[in-house]
């Protein structure tokens, strides 16, 4: 492995809270330190940011069963564009990630095609469907990082309480997606003005709280590790406070369209704008990125959920959720840190610091010894976004046509630089 020096940098730092001019040096895949003399490969970074590479969380990948959709190699190009050099994926594809198989043949998929570090996510019930808890420990020995059924709730309270309890016993992260379900179901808005005057089935935010303050009871009886993943109303953060005051093993996360979109730009039907759960107010949004700044919220993530354009191209009602956004998560978020509501320092614990440590990753700090996976960014390049030059198959953004700031300059994973140059 070459050893490289990036002079001239401007580090963001989100363990030490910091962003400052220096120099980094990495060999043989990992830091070595700071702002030491200059030695092997040099990269000028002429004043540019340099940070840990993002580790984003929950990022759909169709392989198996919907690779017209995404693969594994379109993602990992898209993830190596967009400086995120650790996807951690779900198991919602088809078939389910579910079994040590289907999770060894993921594993083996990655491997071979992507450039960027793969973890799997493991289904929480077979097939998703509720009933029958999967075998969390041999899923744990073939790798799976936590267990999920992604937008699926476990409505039978009996069989979620088991899940977490043995979950428990084995040390598993379980990851879950709040939400009432039958007051959810159908929804493809949030309740209010907007969706009463567009027509569209919507759904009150206080479906979310629902569903989080049922999960956090449980957790609270249990004792297990919780991640709630796509938190997006203020009603809900409350409960979210309650439960870290009390010393419960909870964290939680937001989706980056829900930080930096609301319910009024689906305007006349938008189906790249349908997200599960729906963009919401304004107040919302706002509250969400308070929660970032505060650090009530933990985790920022892109939710990357491709879509193919038949599945778009319907009635609102009709229209597949989700968005593509491994390769916006980063420029989307700069403008979070370009109205002045997040630091650099504080979004990188989200996008890095935070997931690296919940999973139980490396990565996520430049502290000396961890591994050299770096992105080089400037945060104040203006461009206008064309969906048609992501890399993903899909191109269902939201941001199409959106005047965004933020370029990846470089990214490198362990060293090697798998973007730029």
């Amino acid at each position: 492995m070459t050893t490289i020096t990036f002079e001239n940098a401007r580090l963001v730092d989100p363990e030490a809270d910091t962003e400052a001019l220096g120099s980094l040096t990495v060999a043989d895949g990992a830091i070595v330190g700071r702002d030491l003399a200059p030695r092997g490969e040099i990269v000028d970074c002429g004043g540019k940011c340099l940070a840990p590479g993002i580790v984003d969380i929950g990022v759909k990948i169709g392989e198996p069963g919907e690779r017209h959709k995404e693969s594994f190699r379109t993602a990992a190009a898209a993830a190596a564009a967009g400086g995120v050099t650790t996807m951690v994926t779900r198991p919602d594809t088809t078939p389910a990630i579910d079994s040590p198989e289907t999770l060894a043949f993921v594993t083996r998929r990655a491997r071979e095609v992507s450039p960027v570090r793969v973890h799997t996510m493991a289904a929480l019930t077979k097939g998703r469907d509720g009933r029958e808890m999967v075998e969390v420990g041999f899923l744990m020995d073939a790798g799976a990082v936590a267990f999920t059924d992604c937008d699926r709730v476990v409505t039978d309270t009996k069989v979620f309480a088991r899940a977490l309890t043995y979950a428990r016993q084995l040390g598993a992260l379980v990851m879950a997606h709040p939400q009432e379900p039958q007051l959810s179901q159908g929804a493809a808005a949030t309740s209010g003005k907007f969706a009463t005057l567009r027509g569209l089935p919507a759904v009150s935010p206080m479906a979310e709280r629902m569903g989080l303050e049922r999960d956090l009871a449980l957790v609270a009886m249990t004792g297990a590790r919780y991640h709630a993943d796509n938190l997006s109303a203020a009603a809900a953060l409350p409960a979210l406070e309650r439960a870290k005051a009390d010393g419960l093993d909870v964290t939680a996360g937001v989706n980056i369209h829900h930080l930096t979109l609301n319910e009024l730009d689906v305007g006349d039907y938008r189906t790249f704008f349908k997200l599960k759960p729906p963009l919401r107010s304004e107040d919302d949004r706002v509250a969400m990125v308070e929660a970032v700044a505060s650090g009530l919220i933990d985790v920022i993530s892109s939710m990357h959920t491709p879509q193919d354009e038949e599945s778009k191209r319907l009635p609102f009602e009709e229209a597949a959720s989700g968005a593509v956004a491994l390769e916006t998560l980063l420029p989307a978020a700069m403008r979070l840190m370009h109205a002045g509501a997040v630091s650099l320092p504080a979004l990188w614990r989200a996008l890095s610091l935070n997931p690296a440590r919940r999973f139980g990753l490396p990565g996520g700090t430049l502290a000396e010894g961890a591994p050299a996976d770096l992105v080089l960014f400037d945060p104040d390049t203006p461009f206008v976004l064309d969906r048609f030059a992501l890399r993903s198959k899909s191109k269902n953004t939201p941001f199409d046509g959106a005047r965004m700031q933020g370029r990846v300059l470089g990214t490198w994973v362990g060293g090697r630089r798998v973007h730029g140059g």
